[in-house]
């Protein structure tokens, strides 16, 4: 079985007309004013999973600043994953700062969304302020048994458009007010996931943790699998593509040159992602 817990989709108007929605949109606009950046309809993503083998994929919009355009963007996505159930599973996204965070969150977890994501905020943030926002994202997953999708990127190395610049220490914090919930750290957490190797406190507050794989190519050398299973143990990485930035068969064909066991390449493929979401093949 293989699943992909991390793939964007948009509504068919966003993407043929893209530069009608980056007034008041810069983080929109940072990562997609370059017609080369793609956009998907669910039609394409359902295409390219075909094509690759992949049954199943976890599925959300972005975090608009406006949340009138968030609200009819996780429309579109839990309509898609109704029409084409049970192969998309939708998660809810809005911008975590904003005001309305909260209640749209809980208008997507009551409509059929498995959990919050991909949370991000891809500019600078006041951590004080920014903290408690999270925590009550984290707080409505937990009351809907949820599972919690947080943007984290690697605080060094070359810069790249959507490279927040928020440290891992703050990612750290989020994982703590989220004990005890399932919470994906997109990108390998940014790092945070070395971080394991620490004592005591640490591992237990990352004990809930999940890391997954999305833009690795663009960003790790291929060994990273095998360090990561001697860290975390092949249990707590998922298989996200973040398509449509790149194919899953580039990740499927990655894990096989690092020469993974074969019980890991199933594990991180999908068996770990079907047992935290309850896919039943």
């Amino acid at each position: 079985m293989l699943v992909d817990v991390h793939t964007h989709i948009f509504p068919p108007e966003i993407v043929g007309n893209r530069h009608r929605f980056f007034h008041g949109e810069p983080a929109f606009e940072l990562l997609y004013a370059s017609p080369r950046a793609k956009l998907a309809k669910a039609e394409d993503l359902l295409n390219t999973m075909d094509d690759c083998g992949v049954e199943f994929a976890v599925t959300f919009g972005f975090p608009w600043e406006n949340m009138e355009l968030a609200r009819r963007h996780n429309d579109y996505v839990l309509e898609s994953a109704a029409r084409y159930s049970p192969r998309l599973l939708p998660l809810g996204c809005m911008h975590p700062l904003h005001k309305e965070a909260s209640s749209e969150a809980r208008r997507c977890l009551e409509s059929g969304a498995r959990g919050l994501g991909e949370l991000a905020v891809y500019g600078p943030l006041d951590r004080q302020a920014a903290l408690p926002r999270f925590g009550n994202l984290a707080e409505c997953c937990r009351d809907f048994k949820g599972v919690l999708m947080v943007h984290a990127n690697e605080p060094v190395g070359h810069s790249y458009p959507g490279k927040a610049p928020v440290g891992i220490d703050f990612y750290y914090a989020v994982a703590g007010l989220a004990r005890g919930i399932p919470l994906i750290l997109a990108h390998w957490g940014g790092g945070l996931c070395f971080y394991e190797l620490l004592k005591r406190e640490v591992s237990q507050v990352l004990e809930s943790v999940f890391y997954d794989t999305a833009a690795s190519p663009l960003l790790y050398r291929p060994e990273i699998y095998r360090h990561m299973l001697d860290v975390t143990g092949m249990e707590r990485i998922l298989m996200g593509s973040d398509y449509p930035l790149l194919s899953p068969r580039r990740y499927m064909e990655e894990m096989e040159q690092a020469d993974l066991p074969r019980e890991a390449l199933s594990a991180i493929g999908g068996e770990n992602a079907a047992r935290l979401f309850g896919i039943r093949a």
